[in-house]
């Protein structure tokens, strides 16, 4: 099994990833700043927007990104709202991006 990275420095090394394509991007809720975990909102600049979560995989034993809602992007604001009702320590950062980047896949 391996070490994950505290919360912090997952959000941190994102924050910059994301900065260096000079993409909006902040934190709208601040977690835990070890164990947090992080949900990534992205928002199309078009009224819509999607909600990344990690959840873990079964299959590997890991985390996997996920979709937890997309659409209009007041829904989608809703959806995170109920999401932090559960987990108070939840990370939620938000980019802006109308070409629908979020490098996701990019990070460990």
């Amino acid at each position: 099994m391996s070490a994950r990275l505290a919360a912090h420095v997952w959000v941190g090394a994102y924050l910059r990833r994301v900065q260096l394509e000079g993409i909006a991007v902040y934190v709208v809720a601040r977690g835990d700043a070890t164990a947090g975990a992080v949900l990534v909102k992205l928002a199309r600049l078009d009224g819509t927007a999607t909600a990344y979560i990690r959840m873990p995989d079964l299959t590997t034993g890991g985390l996997q990104w996920q979709v937890l809602c997309d659409g209009p992007e007041r829904d989608v604001d809703a959806a995170i709202a109920r999401q932090r009702g559960f987990d108070p320590d939840l990370w939620v950062i938000e980019l802006e991006d109308a070409k629908g980047r979020h490098f996701l896949d990019d990070m460990p």
